[in-house]
């Protein structure tokens, strides 16, 4: 996967809009973070807690969860090794966690 496709995944879901910068875009639903580039490499996506670990034990080689990140609800992404599928489920579970309801 590359930066564009997580993009245009993250903008299908309904009132998701782009922001951040040109160098660190970061798409958001209601305001509230859902994916945001963290380097050339890699972006972070918003997870509770439990879906961050069931996502971390199902797919190992497509999320981590670096020291700085761990008090954080929020797993990274490795995009040269990610499996798209997984990606559009931890995509669909931000925006439904950061929905205002």
């Amino acid at each position: 996967m590359n930066l564009d496709e997580v993009g245009r995944l993250a903008l299908s879901h309904e009132g998701v809009k782009r922001k951040g910068t040109e160098a660190r875009p970061a798409w958001y639903v209601d305001d509230r973070l859902v994916v945001r580039r963290l380097d050339p490499t890699s972006v972070v996506i918003r997870a509770g807690f439990a879906a961050r670990e069931r996502l971390l034990a199902d797919h190992p080689d497509t999320f981590g969860v670096p020291p700085r990140f761990e008090s954080h609800m929020m797993v990274v992404v490795e995009l040269d090794r990610a499996d798209p599928a997984a990606v559009t489920r931890a995509v669909a579970e931000a925006v439904e966690l950061q929905r205002r309801r």
